[in-house]
């Protein structure tokens, strides 16, 4: 069995009875490799008092969903140390998930923070299971390997297990600093129908070999999404749906639509909404995969509008190519009943064969 300690360090501020103090807890949950480890970390969890630190050390094999809770703070002690790895078979929905994504329930928790983790989805013996499902309003995701996962690697969800949708928001967070590979669909997916995720921080994160895209934002309303590295993937290397008030900085992109499906795939595609302005600045997207597929339309920076005028600056972007007639470098198009006004300038396209397409309802304005 695992072994469970706690230690609470107890100090009084000058003046004040120690009694009065109520510090947080630091649990201890050491890890045995065996089928005994999900139980007792979930039982831990649950004696944890709010404001708990739940440290987890040396290496785990997990059969049941760990539950987090709301309003604590999980961390491995590095993540070479710490890892919690998938039994054959268990065919978890997530190997780390939200209560109130698991207990379907129609509000987001309330703050935590997950980091110093390797979380190790043992793909080949397993189907479905999400590395972190993440369910949590002005949370902290960082410094995580996560990798192997059958479906995505990191979900920031406004659903539920069950399909719930929220009725509040669930904003103000930060995803950083991950390595995420091998992922069955998507690397990180920002999953929300409805306008609840809005207004986070998605940063400095590698993502590697993904099943689908490399980052897939239902949602990217407010979001900062800037210096992410992103290779090896089949199909967009990020798409980022309804920017409003959306700065998309610094990514790098190696390459993207590598797969024998046939499609129209994007190094990035940006759908912009039409009552705010967002900025595209700085990133470098290159065809180092080739553009393999004959059937397939390669477009390596696509912005189109939601709905409404939209406006978007998109400026100092480098672009290079595989060389094919396949390919173009920006991408602005509208479809009937919707405008798009781009502020297009500094930007290096090379080796693609179209350097730029602006659609008959798009303005390129020259800025000020």
């Amino acid at each position: 069995m695992g072994r469970l300690s706690l230690a609470v360090c107890l100090v009084a501020p000058l003046g004040v009875a120690a009694a009065e103090v109520a510090p947080p807890a630091r649990i201890l949950v050491v890890g045995t490799n065996t089928p005994a480890d999900a139980a007792t970390i979930n039982a831990a969890i649950a004696a944890s008092p709010e404001g708990s630190e739940v440290v987890f050390r040396g290496r785990f094999l997990i059969n049941q969903t760990i539950r987090l809770r709301s309003g604590r703070s999980y961390a491995g002690e590095s993540r070479a140390g710490t890892v919690l790895r998938q039994a054959d078979g268990a065919n978890l929905p997530a190997l780390l998930a939200s209560e109130v994504w698991l207990d379907n329930t129609t509000w987001t928790g309330t703050p935590m923070a997950i980091r110093r983790l390797t979380l190790d989805g043992n793909r080949a013996a397993n189907q479905q299971t999400a590395g972190l499902v993440l369910r949590s309003w002005l949370s902290v995701a960082e410094d995580l390997h996560i990798t192997n996962m059958p479906s995505d690697g990191l979900r920031l969800t406004s659903l539920s297990a069950d399909g719930t949708g929220l009725k509040t928001t669930q904003v103000n967070g930060r995803l950083a600093d991950c390595f995420i590979e091998r992922s069955g669909r998507h690397g990180i997916f920002v999953e929300d129908p409805g306008n609840a995720v809005t207004d986070w921080i998605l940063r400095d994160n590698w993502i590697a070999s993904s099943g689908a895209d490399g980052i897939h934002l239902d949602n990217a309303a407010g979001w900062i999404i800037e210096r992410n590295h992103i290779y090896g993937v089949p199909q967009h290397g990020i798409y980022a749906h309804r920017l409003f008030a959306t700065s998309l900085s610094d990514n790098y992109i190696e390459g993207f639509g590598e797969t024998a499906q046939p499609g129209t795939w994007c190094g990035i595609l940006a759908i912009v909404q039409g009552d705010a302005a967002s900025t595209i600045t700085g990133n470098r997207i290159f065809g180092f995969g080739g553009e393999q597929h004959e059937g397939s339309t390669y477009r390596y920076l696509a912005v189109t509008p939601k709905y409404g005028a939209a406006l978007v600056t998109v400026s100092g972007n480098a672009i290079r190519g595989a060389g094919t007639a396949r390919s173009t470098g920006l991408h602005y198009e509208a479809a009937a009943g919707r405008t798009l006004t781009v502020v297009s300038t500094g930007n290096a396209v090379d080796r693609v064969g179209t350097p730029r397409l602006v659609g008959e309802r798009v303005t390129l304005a020259p800025g000020l």
